[in-house]
């Protein structure tokens, strides 16, 4: 005998499907939303970064690090010149200081003069004859005399200035090397060492660029396959709602409408059968989806961590680091500071060398009247010999006063051109850093700082092209992952819902124990409607699996599976 079956229940077990359908529906609405808007954030930031490698390794950049290069060199080069001038001006302040021996000497046979000179004129006062002309004795001597000790007077005033000054430009020196010693190496260094930190980055991020875009693909793959994994919660919702319909018309059935009596029997069970297998489906192909849909959500989030990492790594920004970029800029703007400081003290031993050269000019003309003057001395001295050999034994003593002229007069070119002997080396010790103090000066580090600021412009905007992304990177990468996450929490509870209707199947199950009948006349138009109601292909194969005989009087459906973009992304 048929198990009979009231409407109501029937309607009862419709009534239950409708929970799971809404939160199926909710559910994945909420996680389609989330995904979406996580999905949007996601390729905005790759496409910020794919473009980063390819601006680190344009033109500009490659110009830019050739004239930091430049910049660097001359700091090294500089290092180098400043310690050869350091050990110059430590040879000009030698040399001149050994000028002061010859310089004394000149100084001691002059003042002899001067006594000899006194001498001379005593001693020819005191046999001065009638008629005798004694005025070598008493003039000449006194006047040339007088002369070489003015002329040498002036030269150590001039000598004495010219120490002063050598010995200032060494201090002077001395106490800028002390306030940086080793500066420019350390400077030539450290530009060296952050130009390579630069270099490293960008070749990192040339080989980043592959694995970026490798992991950017994976992404869009992974976003179309959760997009295609999240369809189940509309196919589920539609297939349910078809189910609902079923079980109308089955309550409908049992109501004692649309179908003669005999043949109610045969209709039940084969709505039943139709709806428990349809449902029982929904449930497998569900519970299936869903979990494929949470793994993507999960894979894509963490993919999304993966190029944050990226994107972080390739800056090169540790905690509390400044970026390479940042770090050269800063140490770019010091070296140039530095540069020109150097140059400056530089600049000064060219006025220290033109002041030299122009000394020793100067004491080359007093060289030049000491030298007149021991010409002249020695025709007095000439004269002097004639007048005491007429003298006869009266003129002895005058013979040795002009011998000892002749002596000193001698000694006064000697310790004059040994001076000068000691102050040409001076000169052309001076003119030699002057000239290399003049050729690479201010012009040379003006053209480095126009260099430099062309360079750091480049590079500034780069660093705040990178600096840009990153802040996107940090305040919307936290929030793309935690979208993500958040989506693929939304599917963790949906499993649940597919108990709900194994456990809702087994109860429509239970409404008829019938087998399912062979023919079917008066209820064939019934499930004609119900299979032309289907959207999803795994309904009709069910229907036509069950009933060959409708799919033979129906046709092929024109009704075209769901469009896939309809959907959400």
């Amino acid at each position: 005998m048929t198990k009979s079956i009231a409407p109501q229940q029937v309607r009862a077990l419709a009534k239950d499907l409708a929970a799971p359908r809404e939160q199926i529906e909710n559910a994945f609405v909420a996680v389609g939303a989330r995904l979406t808007e996580g999905a949007s954030l996601l390729n905005t930031l790759s496409r910020l970064f794919e473009a980063l490698p390819e601006a680190l390794q344009g033109q500009a950049v490659a110009d830019a690090m050739a004239h930091l290069g430049a910049v660097a060199e001359r700091a090294e080069a500089l290092s180098g010149i400043v310690g050869q001038e350091k050990a110059d001006l430590s040879r000009l302040v030698d040399v001149v200081a050994a000028a002061n021996t010859p310089i004394s000497s000149l100084r001691r046979a002059v003042k002899m003069m001067g006594i000899v000179s006194v001498n001379a004129r005593v001693t020819a006062a005191g046999i001065v004859g009638d008629g005798e002309d004694f005025d070598v004795f008493t003039t000449d001597i006194a006047s040339l005399s007088d002369s070489a000790n003015r002329t040498i007077q002036e030269f150590a005033q001039v000598y004495r200035q010219l120490t002063a000054e050598v010995d200032r430009a060494a201090a002077q020196r001395a106490r800028f090397e002390s306030t940086h010693a080793d500066t420019l190496s350390r400077l030539a260094q450290s530009l060296t060492q952050t130009i390579e930190a630069l270099d490293r980055q960008r070749a990192k991020a040339l080989e980043g660029s592959a694995e970026t875009g490798r992991v950017s693909r994976q992404i869009v793959g992974r976003i179309g396959s959760a997009v295609m994994s999240l369809q189940v919660g509309d196919a589920t919702r539609q297939r349910i709602e078809h189910v609902e319909t079923g079980l109308g018309a089955l309550a409908d059935i049992a109501g004692g409408s649309m179908i003669a009596e005999d043949e109610r029997p045969g209709a039940i069970a084969a709505l039943t059968i139709l709806q428990q297998t349809q449902l029982t489906d929904i449930a497998a192909a569900f519970s299936q989806e869903v979990e494929q849909a949470e793994r993507d959500l999960k894979a894509l989030a963490s993919d999304a961590g993966t190029i944050m990492a990226r994107a972080r790594d390739f800056h090169g920004e540790e905690a509390g680091q400044a970026s390479a970029i940042a770090s050269l800029s800063a140490q770019l703007r010091a070296a140039l500071t530095i540069l020109k400081d150097f140059e400056t003290e530089r600049a000064k031993l060219e006025i220290v060398a033109r002041a030299v050269q122009e000394t020793v000019r100067i004491l080359l003309e007093h060289v030049g009247a000491v030298q007149d003057i021991e010409a002249n001395m020695r025709l007095v001295s000439l004269n002097a010999a004639v007048r005491c050999a007429q003298l006869g034994p009266r003129g002895a003593s005058l013979t040795v006063i002009a011998m000892q002229l002749r002596e000193l007069t001698s000694e006064t070119v000697i310790a004059a051109e040994a001076a000068m002997s000691q102050l040409d080396q001076s000169s052309a010790l001076a003119g030699a850093f002057g000239a290399a103090a003049s050729g690479n000066g201010a012009g040379r580090i003006s053209e480095l700082e126009q260099q430099a600021n062309l360079a750091l412009d480049i590079l500034s905007k780069l660093d705040q092209g990178i600096g840009l992304a990153l802040a996107h990177l940090n305040s919307d990468g936290p929030r793309v992952i935690g979208l993500l996450e958040a989506a693929a929490r939304g599917l963790s509870g949906q499993s649940a819902l597919a108990e709900i209707l194994d456990d809702t199947a087994l109860a429509i199950a239970g409404l008829s124990d019938a087998p399912l009948p062979t023919t079917l006349v008066s209820a064939q138009p019934i499930l004609d409607t119900l299979r032309k109601s289907y959207t999803m292909e795994a309904e009709r194969m069910i229907h036509d699996r069950l009933f060959p005989q409708a799919e033979a009087t129906s046709g092929p459906e024109a009704e075209p599976e769901m469009d896939l973009d309809a959907f959400m992304l």
